[in-house]
């Protein structure tokens, strides 16, 4: 295929690689004569590297090489091109400025794609005389590794092209998912689950944004923590980002931005590119303060509230560390009461339980296993009591490693990890819901493009439907909070004895 790629920047050149290394003709143009040149020689230069590390042959790093074709001109005459990609900045003028141009001198069989991220690719085809022959085609970077590329057509898309775009993409070893054109096409849109509810939890001083971090690595087990995550994208960038959606959603709840992120931004509080963001950096290296060491009496009696499967993995979960549990529930003053949460907090369970405020702390089920759990304190509990229970949690089972890691944060509906893991599924149901991506590939492309341990349906199986009905209706009660209303997907499915992942029956199958 000979494909023209216009725009020479970060993307630009990504997407280039990506294609002449597939065996495909590319031009490369720019308005800015110098940058093609440049976006060749870093070209090259990532070929080499690919040779010294042996994934190449010399040999198919030069045919690759010899595949670039620059342009005087990204307007140029091109009878023989098949596809345009653009990935010029992200103004919906310049974009169908640019493909205003193009369609003038290229053949009328040439298809157009725009790498937008955020902007409507039917407003941009409504500026051309045909547009019918434009599509998204939204790359993610650096694209080479980025093995996920969004088909999206408009909605005047001819119904070819969406098809002709996924088996090209797919046809280069990465994969492809055709998704509506709607704000945040689909792998934006679901990051929004962990972005807005971290801030959330931070709005709600539940903890700093070092412990939130910890936890979402080490109880979710993402790569990164969602603050590690926002300060390497840059805030000035994800809260643009978070904004759009909302907005584009017509401000639903469930996608709404934090209050803290505008002044922070005026603030130039922007990540590691300006050295301060949620972490400070020196020379890229984030400065993460050190978490409080572990104090208390590790050998203090507890014992474990309630009752059902979270009690009794708590119970499990001590008894393997050798903690001193007791079971008789009888009154005693100096016995730690551990309360398992779900949704709930303990100032609940201390109302409806009698339970002594002063020596009731939370405990999340999600964090028994790993290597770090969480304690919930309330504005009741005794701070020596707290570091006791801390360094209960923290023993180790028998003959296992070290202590484990124990983050304190302030109780809260569900806690850090249910919260942000909520917020995570619910947006991924609200996008099955409405249609706007497929099941299998709302798991397949979030995992890929955000790097989640597991689909964010599949998440949902994994803990269950009935139990993910469960802690949104909980986190619902407790909050009165519309941001975590349950999903119709979650609540339809929980009820049928369906999985997350599945579609199910529609209409049209009928």
């Amino acid at each position: 295929m000979h494909i023209r790629i216009v725009g020479a920047g970060v993307m630009g050149r990504g997407i280039a690689q990506w294609a002449a290394t597939a065996g495909h003709t590319v031009e490369i143009g720019d308005m800015r004569r110098e940058s093609v040149g440049e976006a060749v020689e870093f070209v090259a230069d990532m070929l080499a590297r690919a040779v010294r590390r042996q994934r190449m042959s010399a040999e198919e790093a030069a045919a690759v090489r010899g595949r670039l074709v620059p342009l005087d001109s990204p307007t140029a005459p091109g009878p023989g091109v098949d596809l345009v990609v653009e990935a010029v900045r992200e103004d919906l003028a310049v974009k169908t400025e640019l493909f205003r141009a193009l369609e003038a001198v290229l053949p009328d069989t040439a298809v157009f794609a725009t790498n937008t991220s955020s902007l409507s690719v039917t407003r941009i085809a409504a500026g051309l005389v045909d547009p019918s022959r434009l599509a998204g085609l939204h790359f993610f970077n650096p694209v080479p590794l980025m093995k996920i590329v969004e088909v999206v057509p408009g909605v005047l898309t001819r119904p070819d092209i969406p098809a002709r775009l996924a088996d090209l993409v797919r046809g280069t070893g990465h994969a492809a998912v055709i998704v509506a054109d709607t704000p945040g096409f689909l792998v934006n849109h679901v990051g929004r689950g962990l972005a807005t509810e971290a801030l959330a939890l931070l709005e709600d001083t539940v903890a700093e944004p070092a412990d939130i971090d910890r936890i979402v690595r080490d109880v979710l087990g993402l790569r990164m923590g969602p603050f590690e995550l926002v300060d390497l994208t840059g805030l000035d960038v994800s809260a643009a980002v978070n904004d759009e959606v909302w907005t584009g959603f017509r401000h639903s709840d469930r996608l709404r931005p934090s209050y803290l992120t505008p002044n922070r931004v005026a603030a130039g509080l922007h990540g590691r590119k300006t050295g301060r963001g949620f972490h400070s950096y020196t020379d890229g290296t984030a400065s993460v303060p050190d978490e409080a060491p572990i104090a208390g009496n590790a050998d203090r009696p507890v014992r474990v509230a309630g009752a059902g499967p979270d009690a009794d993995a708590l119970r499990d979960a001590l008894a393997r560390s050798g903690a001193t549990v007791r079971t008789d529930g009888g009154p005693d003053d100096d016995t730690l009461v551990l309360v398992p949460t779900w949704g709930t907090t303990v100032a609940a369970a201390v109302a409806e339980g009698g339970l002594p405020a002063r020596l009731a702390f939370g405990v999340d089920p999600l964090a028994l296993d790993g290597p770090r759990r969480v304690l919930a304190v309330t504005p009741a509990s005794d701070p020596a009591a707290a570091r006791d229970a801390r360094a209960v949690l923290a023993r180790p089972d028998a003959g296992a490693a070290p202590e484990r890691g124990v983050t304190v944060v302030r109780d809260t509906p569900g806690g850090v990890a249910q919260r942000i893991l909520a917020s995570i599924v619910s947006v991924a149901a609200s996008v099955a819901e409405r249609g706007i991506a497929d099941p299998a590939d709302i798991d397949g492309a979030v995992a890929a493009g955000l790097g989640y341990p597991h689909g964010p349906l599949a998440w949902g199986d994994r803990i269950g439907a009935a139990r993910m009905l469960q802690l949104q209706r909980a986190l619902h009660d407790e909050t009165g909070d519309p941001r975590y209303r349950p999903t119709r997907w979650v609540t339809e499915r929980a009820r049928l004895g369906l999985p997350l992942t599945e579609a199910g029956t529609a209409p049209a199958d009928v």
